[in-house]
This record gives structure tokens, sequence and C-alpha cells, in this order.
């Protein structure tokens, strides 16, 4: 219950988010749960979507999240009424749907994108939504580059972003048109949107990113004051290895840890998996982003965890479950924490 009271915690701090949170925050209390059901009603809301919870005569209940349209509600039903018994699903995605207690999903009005013909950034409809005079801060995923051109827009950012999302933080998706997104280009986009959030009143932000994504988030800390805290999930640029660009990976790696030298002291995250084809040199490479960390105001590596093996690991619910609420103190709690 540790992870559960923390993102709990955070939320309740603040008196305006206390009066106006969602209410599917609320689950866990809703009447009838088990002590059990309302930890697990917790441990879902730290799962992307879809997602739905069942609840039956006596206590019984069942979740489910993942999978195509609706199956995590079929499942869920399924699951909770073995042997017979009646349940219903009290909750979906965003939402509490029991007609005793009705809380609808909050979404992002009209009109927030900042877009142009070669990307956008735009809030997830698929996460609470705060609001920027709210939101605790503002969280901005940067998805990977699929292979063979393949499009890599709209994809859900990674399940361990809800520890921020339920703390308050909004969560915006970079998304960039395939033909286009070259790794220079996409970092001059993206420090020039998360320029525009702070201007929209954003009181913290938080650059995140996965595999190019996040060579995206590490490219950004030569400029001062984009992110309070960066966070780099596999950060990759340069192919498979052995492919024709692979090689540049450390010096270009270099380049980021010198262009970095005089930018405010920003808190950093980076994840590191093994049996990654875009990494063919970790070793090197953790002791270029050790010395990127020891300029940082605080510093999480994540070096080849146990268990968590492969370049799409961090978009795992082990990896969510495992340092999702550490990267939030990372981002918060002060002073930073130094290890997970």
């Amino acid at each position: 219950m540790r992870l559960v009271t923390l993102w709990l915690g955070l939320v309740l701090a603040g008196p305006a988010l206390a009066q106006e949170r969602p209410g599917i925050l609320d689950l866990p209390a809703f009447p009838g749960l088990s002590e059990r059901a309302r930890g697990e009603a917790a441990r879902m809301l730290t799962r992307n979507l879809p997602r739905a919870f069942a609840l039956g005569p006596e206590g019984r209940f069942a979740w489910q999240s993942g999978g195509p349209e609706g199956e995590a509600e079929q499942k869920a039903l399924e699951s909770c009424g073995r042997g017979g018994v009646a349940c219903r699903i009290i909750a979906r995605d965003l939402a509490v749907v029991a007609p005793e207690r009705p809380a609808p999903a909050p979404v992002a009005p009209a009109g927030q994108a900042i877009s142009d013909m070669n990307h956008e950034t735009v809030p997830d409809p698929r996460f609470l939504w705060w609001g920027p005079q709210r939101a605790a801060g503002v969280l901005v995923f940067a998805h990977g580059r699929a292979p063979r051109g393949g499009d890599s827009r709209g994809g859900q950012p990674q399940a361990w972003t809800r520890h921020f999302n339920n703390a308050g933080f909004d969560v915006w998706r970079f998304d960039r048109h395939p033909n286009v997104d070259e790794a220079p280009r996409a970092a001059g986009w993206l420090k020039a949107d998360l320029q525009a959030l702070r201007a929209r009143g954003y009181r913290m932000v938080v650059l995140a990113g996965q595999s190019r994504g996040g060579w995206n988030t590490l490219m950004a800390l030569d400029t001062p004051g984009l992110a309070e805290a960066h966070i780099a999930i596999a950060p990759a640029a340069h192919g498979f290895e052995g492919g024709p660009s692979h090689a540049r990976q450390l010096d270009d790696l270099r380049q980021i840890v010198a262009a970095a030298a005089g930018a405010p002291r920003a808190r950093l995250a980076i994840a590191n998996f093994r049996d990654d084809p875009f990494d063919a040199q970790p070793d090197a490479r953790a002791v270029l982003f050790n010395e990127l960390g020891a300029r940082a105001g605080g510093f999480i590596f994540l070096d080849r965890p146990e268990g968590l093996p492969g370049h799409g690991a961090g978009a795992s619910n082990g990896f969510a479950d495992r340092y999702g609420a550490c990267l939030l103190r990372l981002a918060t709690a002060t002073p930073p924490p130094r290890a997970c």
C-alpha cells in the first residue's frame, strides 16, 4: 500500500486539487470494497487504458486492463461472476459508472494542441485532465521512432506516467510525422512547445520519452528552464547494432554531455535495459550517462535492472510497478531520492 499512499498524499496536498480532483481517484473508497479490493482498485489506477473494475455481492470483485476495446470490461465481469454471481462494472477507464456514485471522466477542452504540419503536442485523452491552473505540473511524453517508417503517433504514454497523472500532472504527447522525424528537427519543435506550455501557466514541466523520444529528452538538457525533470527511457537515435549510423552513438552522446554542461541543474533519470539491440555499448554509455547525471540536480540511473530486458521494457507494467512512484519522487520530492 506504500505506493498508493504516495500518490494519494500528493493529490491531497494542494487545496485546489483536493476540492476538484477527478472522482475515479476515489474508487478505492467505493462502498462495499474489502481492504483487498481497495488495494486492487488503487493498483488498477496505475494501469493504462482500457481498464474496468467489476463488483459483485459479498465483496466479490475483479479488474482487468489492456487488450482490445471492450475486452477489459468483459474479462472483469467474467472473472468476478464465476459460479453464476451477478457482477456489475463500477468503473471504466477514467470514470466511475456506478449509478449511485457516478463520476464522469474529466476531459481536456478543445483547441489545446500545439501543432504544425509536421508535429503535434497534445493532451492525451486517455489520462485525467487537471488543466494548467490546477495541475501540479505537466508531463510531456515523446514516443520512439518506429522501424521501417512506421507511424508512432497517438501511442499511449507508458504506464509509469500514471503515477504523475494521479498525482495532479497533466500528460501530453509529443507526436511527430514519421517522414520528417529527425532528431535535431524534433528537438527544436520540442523545446519550443515546452516553452509554450510553460507560458500557459504550468508551474512544473517534466519531459519524458522512450527510445528516440528519450534521446530528444536528453538533447533538451542544453536549454535552461525547459523542464524541472528529464526522464529518458532506453534513449536511442542510431538504429540497430551494426547499422550505418550506430557507430556515431557514443560521439553524439558525448556532444549531449558537453552541451548540458552550462545548463541549470535539472533533475534527471535514465533507464537502460539489458539485451537492447539499439544499445551495442551499454558499459560505455553508462559511463557517459553517469557523467551527465553528476551535473544534474538529482539523478537516478536504472542501469540494466534485473527482470526487465529489451528495448521496450519501460512500457511494461513491471517497470511501472517497480519504478513509477520513484520517478515521481525524483521529480517532486525535496530532496530527491538517489536510488529507486
